[in-house]
């Protein structure tokens, strides 16, 4: 698990499986990507069980501009919350949860500060609309087939790993859904 030392964590936190944020693609800031899948901050009522699937509505992201990188967050509401058939933009979350997205920047911005680290940045301090969020998802799925050798593009050799799974660099699949099978589903 991952702990963290700075005020209550509210949301749940993941990722999205067959996602890369590329070091080489740059922002307008000139800030590369974290070379991680893309993160998610689930913030539903209900704490979900570490290491699940779960499928959420995509709401939107925030940009946070992490040590020099770019780290960006998904933000989502899981299908079976409570709150989810009235959650379906950043908006619907500020008028049915007030203060929630105040909240999640503070806390992106601060959570490092309590082990002496400086505070982070955020790209903007407005959320994207989901339509944006979407479309960073299938950006990121994009540059991970790429760097898993199935894309169409090319990836350059300086993000210091490459992957060894099915259906990456040579490894076959019995079937091509197999091989999309961790590919995560979101709810538009």
């Amino acid at each position: 698990p991952r702990y963290y030392t700075y005020g209550t964590t509210f949301f749940n936190y993941g990722y999205i499986p067959q996602t890369w944020e590329d070091p080489s693609l740059k922002d307008s800031l000139g800030n590369g990507g974290d070379n991680d899948p893309l993160d998610v901050m689930e913030v539903g009522s209900k704490r979900l069980e570490m290491g699940s699937i779960t499928p959420c509505r995509v709401l939107g992201h925030l940009e946070l501009i992490d040590e020099g990188e770019m780290d960006n967050k998904i933000i989502c509401i899981a299908l079976s919350d409570p709150d989810a058939s009235s959650i379906h933009s950043m908006g619907d979350l500020e008028r049915v949860k007030p203060g929630t997205i105040d909240k999640l920047k503070d806390w992106l911005k601060r959570y490092k500060t309590s082990d002496g680290k400086p505070e982070n940045a955020l790209a903007s301090e407005n959320p994207t609309s989901t339509k944006e969020a979407i479309e960073l998802i299938h950006e990121t799925n994009s540059r991970w087939k790429n760097l898993c050798g199935k894309g169409s593009g090319f990836v350059s050799d300086g993000h210091g790993f490459w992957l060894d799974a099915a259906g990456c660099k040579g490894h076959s699949s019995s079937s091509s859904s197999s091989r999309t099978s961790n590919l995560a589903t979101w709810d538009d």
